[in-house]
Formats: structure tokens, sequence, C-alpha cells
């Protein structure tokens, strides 16, 4: 029973789209369980770079089935540009399946989440103001409208009045903005429909059904951990559950279906938006890292704030998510450092604390505690094995196995799906 989870052990932004790609290979189904297009993966094939904000990255494969369960919500618009640029690239997009459960993001979405987020001002998200947290909204208020309701005009119509008329009402009495014009949505909306019909189909039953004949089922989240709704740094988190047990809600699958539980995380550690972030460097060395790691978002462009590996993170992830092993990206990019850090615990009021803390005013007032590792010169990323790599490569690796108690199962030392070093089995 191959069901294999890859989810980020940070806070997203990990190369889980390089390691989603490279793993695909090896399965038969990949399948996306939650988020939105407030998501990117960036893939590199050969010398070709693929920007993906929904589908799965299993899709630059031709013989591989892809599924957006129903745990994701869709923006039909962004949707059918993704779909339409791959196509104009020459990938075919015959083998995406859309679950017909999965929630729409709405025009009026986007624009409460634009408003909402300025509203905030000081106490701002960090929200990629793509409608993605009001959608998740809706959904729990049992307001939201499924695929299913989109492919059916009448329905759809129907359901459209009355949300419409609620959103409207707010957007005009209580935020003083435009209505939007129910004929508009609709005719737009409609022809989103159209587009991706064909696509749509019952996906639970189609992975369980593969995952009970055999096949190799890969589940990729968007985001990471400590963007959990529910064990991530609240509030600033998304409006979904990127952790491992996610997979099985967005994916419409038994917690027993589940066989291996992958986490990626980079050799060091990267955030966007707001709220703490101990192991910061806001230095030379983290300007550096920003600028050989190409830290800058798939989907926003924002600089990513960049720090050291933190393991105290890394452990809570491991714990959290029930991590089988660890898939390292981005170790290149620490080369040519004369020193690495390591974050093995934190400084609170004269304490040390080596678990995760839930309280974000301890979180912001706990100092890094460091251990210290020589660095290594010279380019790796065109190394293929792990007796290869520097010395002082291989023991920045093993220190993070022995203080993780995880082993790490993959090392990327480039973007592209060559610069992989596997050690051992995965499914």
């Amino acid at each position: 029973m191959p069901a294999l989870v890859l989810i980020g052990a940070q806070w997203g932004d990990e190369g889980k789209g390089k390691i989603t790609d490279f793993l695909a290979r090896q399965a038969d189904v990949v399948v996306r369980y939650q988020g939105g297009n407030n998501a990117g993966h960036t893939v590199v094939v050969g010398d070709q770079e693929f920007k993906l904000h929904l589908i799965p990255s299993g899709i630059l494969y031709e013989d591989k089935t892809c599924v957006i369960g129903n745990g994701v919500v869709i923006d039909p618009s962004v949707l059918v540009k993704e779909l339409d640029y791959l196509e104009s690239q020459g990938i075919s997009t015959d083998n995406l399946r859309i679950s017909r459960n999965a929630h729409l993001i709405m025009p009026y979405h986007k624009r409460l989440d634009e408003i909402e987020e300025q509203r905030r001002g000081a106490y701002k998200i960090g929200t990629t103001k793509r409608g993605i947290g009001p959608a998740y909204m809706d959904k729990a208020a049992r307001s939201g409208i499924r695929v299913v309701d989109l492919l059916d005009k009448h329905e759809f119509k129907k359901k459209l009045e009355t949300i419409l008329a609620e959103k409207n009402f707010l957007l005009e009495r209580v935020y003083e903005a435009d209505a939007f014009v129910l004929e508009e949505v609709l005719q737009d909306y409609l022809q989103y429909a159209e587009r991706i019909r064909k696509y749509v189909t019952d996906t639970s039953w189609l992975i369980n059904k593969a995952i009970d004949e055999g096949q190799k089922v890969l589940f990729e989240g968007a985001q990471g951990t400590l963007l959990d709704l529910d064990h991530g740094t609240y509030p600033y988190v998304t409006s979904s559950h990127p952790t491992a047990g996610g997979a099985c809600i967005g994916a419409g699958v038994g917690p027993t279906k589940i066989s291996r539980v992958i986490g990626v995380a980079k050799a060091y550690t990267t955030r966007v938006g707001q709220g703490p972030f101990p192991s910061e460097l806001k230095d030379s060395v983290g300007d550096y890292i920003r600028q050989k790691g190409r830290e800058f978002g798939t989907t926003t462009g924002r600089p990513r704030r960049c720090g050291w590996l933190d393991l105290v993170i890394l452990r809570y992830a491991a714990r959290i998510n029930g991590l089988d092993a660890i898939a390292l990206t981005k170790l290149d990019v620490l080369g040519g450092l004369p020193r690495v850090k390591i974050c093995i615990g934190y400084e609170y009021k004269g304490q040390l604390i080596t678990e995760f803390p839930h309280s974000h005013e301890i979180l912001t007032q706990c100092q890094p505690v460091y251990e210290e590792l020589k660095g290594w010169e010279g380019d790796i990323s065109e190394i293929r094995y792990f007796e290869d790599l520097p010395e002082q490569a291989q023991e920045f690796i093993r220190r993070v196995e022995e203080l993780t108690g995880i082993p790490i199962c993959i090392v990327a030392v480039g973007p592209r799906r060559s610069q992989t070093i596997l050690r051992g089995d995965i499914f």
C-alpha cells in the first residue's frame, strides 16, 4: 500500500515542487490536497522552468494521473490560465482530475481579502490577497460554492444570486466598495465551467481505487507545517491544513491508507509575511542566502525572510506530521560560508526551550541558541552521491539527523531534477 504524503516542515517554500517532481517519476498518481493559488511550486526540467500554482507538479510527466483534491480551493480563472500555459509549453493536461467537491474562489473572495487585509493596518497577516481565507471561511460557514455546483448552470445561478446579494450588501454598506454584477460573474464562471468540465470526477473514489490496486500515490501539500491553521504560528497561518493529517481530509482517504510521510526542509529557514522568526538573519549573511537561493515568492515575488536552520521547528514538524524521513533542499546555497549555524533551542527569560512554544508572545521574545559547524567551499551542485560531498557538508547532514532523530533520505543540491542525491528507497 505505497501511499506517501509529502509535506513542508517549515513555513512553506521548502522546495516541495522540486521534490514532488522528483518523486513523481516513481508514482502513478499525484494528489494536491489543500490550499489554493496562494502557493507556488517552481520546477526546473533541463533548462526549462515551470511555475505551478494549482496543478500538481506530476503533470510534467505524461503518464501520471494528477489530482486536485476536495480540500483545495480553486480560482477557476487561475486554473484555466495554468492549463493554457502548460499546453502552450507542449505539456498535456489530459491526465488531470479535479474533485467535484472542491470549493471555488469567487471574485468577491479576492476583493474581501484585499479590503480586510488593508483594514488590519499594523496587524496585517501577510495574506497573498488571492481570496483563499474568505473562500475557506465560506466553506466553513456552509455558504461556499463547489465545482459540482458550477457544472449545473441552474444550481450555480441560484446559489450565486443568494450569496452575491449578501456579499454585495457587505461590500457596499460596510466597506463602501463596489458591488459585483450578477450577470457578469455568471457568464465568466459558466465559461470556466465548460473549460474544466472534462476533468471533474469523484477523486476520492479514484484515489482509493488506485491505492487498493497497489498503485503508488503521492500526496503533496502546499505551504508548510508552521502555516497550518491548527498547528502553525497562529494567526500568521494559512486557512487550511498543510500537515500530513490534512491529506486524509483533503483527498478523501482514511489514515490507514497512508504508508509513509516525508517532510521537506531547506538547509536553512525562510518565511514570508508577518510573524515571529527566531533564527532570522537581518545581516549580510541573510542577504547572501536570499540572493544565492533566489528566495523570492513564486506567487507574489515577495522577498523571503531568511535565517539559519531551526531544529526546534523541525523536531516539532516531525512530531505533528509523524515524519518517517526528511528531504533536505538547497544545501548548495550554504556553500561558500566559512561557518554555518544550526538553531538547537531558544533562550526565553534565561531558560533554554527545546520544544516549540505555541504562544505568539513567547515566541516573539525567544532568542536562538546556535551550534556552529565548519562551512564548505566549492560548487556541490553536480555531486550525485553523499560520499562525494565535502566532509563538512556530510557532517552538517549527519548532525541534523542526530538532532532530529529523523533520517535524511533526499538531499537537493540544485533546482533541476538531476541535482538530487538519493539516500535509500522512498516508496
